[in-house]
């Protein structure tokens, strides 16, 4: 095997792959050869090469979401590392630990003019749970540091003699870096500077580590806050649980069958919650929409019990902001979300451990609560379907078509903004696990994240997106990776349709130019660079019968892409809420 000289280098190759981290995704550059050149022949290791570092975070996420366990990106120096931002951001308000390895010059050359140089020290502090910047490490007799390297002579001779509390400073680093992102689940930077020469290698391994195990949290609950909570649990007669963003199979059976037949309690839970039970209220803003003031109150619970990452729907924000309930409680073992400003106590566990704990002290508690609120749900279902029926071919009706024909036993991923909340109208395949990246609700990065969880899954992955969604992470499809069975499904209706929705001047060229940002772009070439069959669709007849093969096997990946018309889908979508009305 072939493995960098460098020390530091050693050090990190080594403590990454004994902590478990078994996938690195590596974009091109020299700053990082020394990185690049370990993994890339680490035989225990998986490598990925991901040109634009945008894409390569995101696809790192994607895989990172899947298996539940850290990946590593790692990157040059300069402004690569900046590339990283959104993805980082995002993982750090999911929950994914992502380990950010980033190449630096050595300290010396930073803001002395030198190249693809910039400030990397805690570059990414607002948005990561740890920032280890380690120290290049000085070997006085390596010829590394001979004459005309980067390194001047008197830095040497200052440095003499303290390699070894070099060593232990940045293996300490490494080490609470990697353990923080293990255990507090999110992302983490480590700085790494290197001076030349970078590819010097060597047939194995010489440096020590020491590696310190991660210290987890083991689940209680504060026992004084739990009584109180059973006591207010208990005498209410209108319990609201509301799941956001959840991995699938992280909750008992028997927690969500006590869920699903408390009849004094209703749970609302979005596409993303991954959780299905036939009491449980999918498509929240059906049945949020057309209430009345007095259908309102009388929705408003008592104790709100919350869990999952953020949530999608802006009416139930708006409508448990305005009618707080009594008590809220939040469970989560990363941080508390106070998103209806109403917070009485955070539970600082995992759900599943929480629940299973509440079971054994809940008593029944007669309630119409539930069955009142069951009827209006198989209200809303019935015009749901009525309206559609009768409609004009348009997003709304794509939507429908797509839905009906996936396939069991898939993993479904949404790109943000109009994909994410076309599908909350929907009622969900229990069979089909279903992602969206709603740390930041960008439109960046949905591609990425959906390739890179397609690579390491034994299941067929379907990305579902709109049109600015997907030129916008174009570059995405740049890789060797993307798996035959995967399957992009483009909706285009030539803009971000979704800013017609909002109030305002639709038919101006300001307007068209700055938020819908019209066009007139097709995913065909993309697809003939990258090697994807490509198929599309402009009617309700052709959608069906290209979805009809769409996801059969095939030797390549799949993309359709289905035209909507621009002017009609707000239209139609506002009239939809409206039917509940009439």
């Amino acid at each position: 095997m072939s493995y960098p000289k460098i020390p530091l280098a050693q050090q990190v190759i080594q403590l990454v792959k004994a902590k478990g981290i078994n996938h690195v995704v590596i974009s091109p550059g020299s700053r990082n050869a020394p990185l690049t050149i370990g993994f890339s022949n680490h035989p225990e290791i998986k490598s990925y090469s991901i040109v634009d570092e945008r894409c390569a975070a995101f696809f790192a996420m994607g895989i990172a979401q899947k298996l539940q366990e850290p990946v590593a990106v790692v990157c040059t120096s300069g402004s690569a590392l900046l590339n990283y931002y959104p993805a980082i951001a995002e993982a750090f308000y999911t929950n994914i630990p992502l380990i950010v390895l980033t190449a630096d010059r050595p300290k010396h050359l930073i803001d002395v003019g030198d190249g693809q140089t910039i400030r990397q020290e805690n570059v990414f502090e607002k948005h990561i749970l740890y920032s280890a910047n380690l120290k290049q490490d000085l070997v006085v007799n390596d010829e590394r540091f001979g004459k005309d390297r980067d390194i001047p002579s008197f830095i040497i001779d200052k440095l003499s003699g303290i390699d070894d509390k070099l060593v232990n400073f940045n293996q300490k680093e490494i080490n609470k870096a990697i353990n923080v992102a293990i255990t507090k689940r999110g992302p983490v930077h480590i700085n790494i500077p290197f001076a030349e020469p970078l590819y010097d290698t060597q047939q194995e391994f010489t440096e020590k580590i020491t590696l310190l195990k991660p210290d987890f949290n083991i689940d209680t609950v504060d026992t004084t806050v739990f009584k109180e909570f059973i006591k207010n649990w208990n005498g209410a007669n209108k319990k609201m649980v509301l799941v956001g963003v959840k991995q699938p199979n992280t909750l008992d059976k028997e927690v969500v069958e006590f869920l699903g037949n408390d009849e004094s309690t209703i749970v609302f839970t979005e596409t993303t919650s991954n959780i299905h039970h036939a009491n449980f209220f999918p498509s929240i803003d059906k049945i949020i929409a057309p209430l009345t003031e007095e259908e309102f109150i009388d929705l408003q619970p008592e104790v709100l019990l919350t869990f999952g990452g953020l949530i999608v729907s802006k009416k139930i924000k708006a409508f448990l902001r305005t009618y707080k309930p009594k008590y809220h409680y939040h469970i989560s073992s990363v941080r508390a979300l106070d998103t209806f400003f109403s917070l009485t106590y955070h539970f600082n566990c995992r759900p599943n451990y929480f629940f299973n704990q509440m079971i054994q002290f809940v008593e029944k508690t007669k309630s119409t609560y539930q069955s009142n609120w069951l009827s209006k749900k198989a209200e809303r279902a019935d015009k749901h379907q009525k309206y559609l029926k009768r409609q004009l071919f348009s997003d709304l009706k794509v939507f429908e078509n797509i839905i009906e024909s996936l396939p069991n036993n898939i993993g479904l991923h949404l790109s943000n903004s109009s994909t994410i909340r076309y599908m909350q109208l929907f009622d969900n395949n229990p069979t089909i696990e279903q992602y969206c990246n709603r740390g930041t609700s960008g439109i960046d990065g949905s591609t990425s994240t959906a390739i890179g969880h397609s690579v390491v899954s034994n299941k067929q992955q379907v990305l579902i997106t709109g049109d600015l969604s997907f030129f916008y992470d174009s570059n995405a499809l740049w890789n060797n990776y993307i798996p035959s069975n995967f399957r992009i499904i483009v909706i285009n209706n030539n803009g971000g349709g979704i800013f017609r929705i909002l109030p305002g001047n639709k038919n101006t060229e300001n307007f068209e130019t700055y938020f819908e940002t019209t066009h007139n772009l097709t995913a065909k070439h993309l697809c003939e660079m990258y090697g994807i069959t490509y198929a599309h669709a402009t009617d309700e007849a052709n959608l069906k019968m290209s979805l009809k093969s769409f996801f059969k096997d095939n030797k390549q990946p799949k993309l359709l892409e289905v035209f909507t018309p621009r002017i009609i889908n707000d239209e139609l979508l506002i009239g939809y809420f409206k039917h509940f009305i009439d």
